[in-house]
């Protein structure tokens, strides 16, 4: 289950494995792809052909999906094919939770005046190391390896 919550909606997302709630959020989590564009790419392909097009560059899969033309695509692969990479076999993204106070966290930092990408390497490979921070804890511990 995934709820947005809007200034005149809210909305609840409800999928029935796991993994397709996974790519989901991890769809949502790029600029310029809402909930909207993500529930059309999981209706247009299943979780693993996501994961597949984006690991392997296919531009034209992607493409191929009403809703997503070549920049999406392209914004698509290159800020999704290194979490995909990373946790490819594992099954595990990130729980619900974790992504929530990484996106917390992600937003303080970059207002702090720190690099997106730099960021976001930092707090994935906290959140893998450390399981249960809150977003504090992981700020602090950002801020110490930036």
């Amino acid at each position: 289950m995934h709820e947005v919550i809007r200034e005149d909606a809210h909305r609840l997302y409800g999928f029935s494995a796991r993994k397709e709630g996974d790519m989901f959020r991890l769809l949502i989590s790029v600029s310029g792809v809402g909930a909207g564009t993500a529930r059309m790419m999981l209706s247009s392909l299943n979780h693993n052909e996501i994961e597949k097009a984006i690991l392997e560059s296919d531009l034209n899969t992607l493409k191929g999906i009403k809703g997503i033309g070549l920049k999406t695509a392209q914004r698509l692969i290159v800020e999704l094919k290194d979490k995909l990479g990373k946790h490819t076999g594992t099954g595990e993204i990130f729980a619900f939770t974790d992504n929530t106070k990484r996106e917390e966290a992600l937003s303080a930092l970059v207002m702090l005046g720190f690099g997106r990408s730099a960021v976001l390497k930092v707090l994935d490979r906290i959140i893998r190391e450390e399981k249960g921070l809150t977003v504090e804890e992981l700020i602090k511990k950002a801020l110490k390896s930036l």
